[in-house]
């Protein structure tokens, strides 16, 4: 059957600048008991799928779903979808009216209804969160204990440099002690942290409370998401589940049979990650102007030479859903080892740098004790 996949994508051609945060750190386990997270939009697509498959009719299907969920915000959200289905909207019509979806899933939703395959997309949406969940929780697994470490790292330092150096300090005054200038350093960051430690905690406590905030702002997600990709380590892990998130995408919309431009203008409004959209928009561009999928990706540091291969030959043999498909299998695969690995090799560096540190702050208040007792000796 077929569609006119420009009519849908015209209504909204420009992806705005203040798009719904779909941070890949945005856990499940959320403050402010936010309603259709991406756990419960897992289960809500998938089950929707069955259903339809089953033969149940879509107003029946939703009802049984809205009887399922256990919080009021969800099924006050279903029960809303049903009454705009029933005053004639189109599924994706009334999921549009709900901020809680996006573009992504309604445009998908439209394309399902116009070609008579919504159990399909409804099934490849539910899969999509399903491995978008997983990576995530990869993703918490890997850093719940580096940052265990560190938190208890930094509280221990502190406390030295809070506690303990100002002793250390009264000492060296009552004995008129020459003190080194590693001793002087460790004794002046102790003193600006009991005159400003409460100033930096106010500080970084707005900075976190100010997050949502400041992701709204075009700059600082640019600035946030550019910094992240150059970590080491963390950059890599980061850029393997975006592309895992764009493999994935591209294969359900090529399975419901998207142009590839469209794809790509799709898959721009659903993945919130300023280096891959960015290099999106330069790849679509280079699309209009006649160019080959695989060379458009091939112009970005981005996308690795194993995608632009496999594409390359996706475009030679017509298996493109295929080959998607086998890209994002790949790099799930890597998203897991890779979330193994940073946790591993995380523990130690952290380990390191505490005993580096507290080591330099022991150093530093002995050197002074053992010029005293020379002198005294």
């Amino acid at each position: 059957m077929a569609f006119d996949l420009d009519n849908i994508a015209a209504q909204n051609p420009v992806l705005k600048e203040e798009t719904k945060s779909t941070s890949f750190l945005q856990k499940e386990i959320t403050l402010f008991n936010k309603a259709f997270t991406n756990k419960i939009k897992e289960d809500f697509y998938t089950e929707l799928s069955v259903l339809l498959k089953a033969g149940i009719t879509l107003k029946d299907a939703l009802e049984l779903i809205e009887n399922s969920q256990n919080k009021k915000q969800n099924k006050d959200i279903l029960n809303l979808i049903s009454k705009n289905i029933l005053l004639g909207q189109i599924l994706s019509e009334a999921l549009k009216t709900q901020k809680q979806f996006t573009d992504y899933e309604y445009y998908s939703i439209k394309i399902g209804e116009e070609t008579g395959t919504l159990f399909q997309v409804t099934e490849q949406l539910g899969s999509f969160f399903a491995r978008k969940n997983e990576q995530r929780r990869n993703l918490i697994s890997a850093l719940t204990y580096p940052i265990i470490i560190l938190s208890t790292a930094v509280l221990v330092v502190w406390f030295m440099l809070r506690f303990v150096v100002p002793m250390f300090q009264d000492i060296f005054r009552q004995q008129n002690v020459e003190l080194p200038a590693i001793t002087k350093f460790i004794i002046g960051l102790s003193e600006f942290l009991g005159n400003y430690g409460w100033l930096i905690l106010i500080v970084l406590i707005a900075l976190i409370v100010s997050k949502s905030f400041l992701n709204k702002k075009k700059r600082f997600k640019q600035f946030k998401d550019t910094f992240i990709l150059r970590l080491p380590f963390i950059g890599s892990f980061v850029k393997a589940i975006y592309l895992s998130q764009f493999t994935q995408a591209v294969s359900l919309l090529t399975a419901s049979k998207v142009p590839v431009i469209n794809s790509i203008q799709l898959v721009k409004q659903m993945i919130d990650f300023y280096p891959l959209q960015a290099a999106l928009e330069s790849v679509e561009q280079h699309i209009l102007k006649g160019a080959s999928l695989s060379k458009s990706l091939g112009q970005h540091k981005l996308f690795d030479d194993k995608m632009i291969a496999l594409v390359k030959v996706a475009e030679e043999t017509n298996q493109t859903e295929f080959i998607f498909d086998r890209l994002n299998m790949q790099y799930n695969t890597q998203v897991q080892q890779q979330s193994k690995m940073l946790s591993t090799i995380m523990e130690p560096i952290i380990i390191l740098i505490v005993g580096i540190l507290v080591g330099v702050i022991l150093i530093a208040m002995y050197l002074p004790m053992f010029k005293l007792s020379s002198a005294i000796g």
